[in-house]
């Protein structure tokens, strides 16, 4: 694959994620103290298993192609690798921290676990928003558009 193909899978993919970040982070995770607190259980399921779809695979998807681009695009600076720094900190950040926080709310509505889950998912928004830029940068000057 070529430098300029896999850099691009790689902008496309955290273009994505942190579209879906930004979603979750300032519509669904709040919407959560909304929902019906007899109910919270089969909603926060459902809920689960729908993101999951759309989740989980590009995820798995950025994290191979964030380590073959640092290991690829050494030439391009250090950005690759700060590109794949963020993806190493997401990844701990959604397994230690958000999976936590949405095992304790598969039990039942928790208003503390649903703004613990809203504070610290600013790690993973921020994380993605960052990344995006990075590899933006990258792109941006790959394709001679930078003066």
């Amino acid at each position: 694959m070529s430098l300029k193909l896999l850099l691009l899978l790689n902008f496309a993919l955290a273009t994505y994620l942190t579209g879906v970040i930004w979603t979750v982070q300032l519509v669904h995770y709040p919407s959560f103290a909304q929902a019906a607190r007899d109910t919270f259980p089969t909603f926060h399921q459902q809920h689960s298993s729908r993101i999951s779809w759309v989740v989980m695979a590009p995820m798995v998807v950025e994290l191979g192609l964030a380590g073959w681009l640092a290991w690829q695009g050494r030439a391009l600076g250090q950005g690759v690798w700060w590109a794949l720094g963020l993806v190493v900190l997401i990844w701990p950040a959604t397994f230690f921290i958000s999976v936590p926080f949405h095992n304790r709310l598969a039990q039942g509505y928790d208003y503390v676990a649903i703004d613990g889950l809203v504070r610290t998912n600013w790690v993973r928004t921020l994380a993605w928003t960052a990344r995006m830029g990075v590899l933006g940068s990258l792109l941006w000057k790959m394709l001679n558009f930078a003066s």
